[in-house]
């Protein structure tokens, strides 16, 4: 009998998703704030950003904000952050 296969079971699924690609600096991190703000405490929100100064500056804003950063990943063409709002 066949196992299932399990891949990647400690990593989170983010419990919202929110696509900024195309949006400038400072609106994306204010969409973002504004999304984690709506969530539960303790949520995980996954955000796409643009390279350059999107990804320079949302995360850096939202950790001095007191959200914390699970991920950041780079994919084609933009990139992936993953942020908790705190509990």
């Amino acid at each position: 009998m066949n196992e299932p296969v399990l891949t990647n079971l400690t990593e989170p699924i983010p419990d919202d998703q929110l696509d900024l690609r195309g949006t400038p600096c400072p609106i994306n991190f204010v969409r973002t704030k504004l999304r984690l703000q709506k969530m539960p405490p303790g949520s995980l929100l996954e955000v796409w950003l643009d390279p350059g100064e999107p990804i320079e500056q949302v995360p850096d804003s939202l950790v001095m904000e007191g959200y914390q950063l699970e991920k950041i990943e780079e994919r084609t063409e933009y990139f992936v952050i993953r942020v908790r709002r705190p509990a």
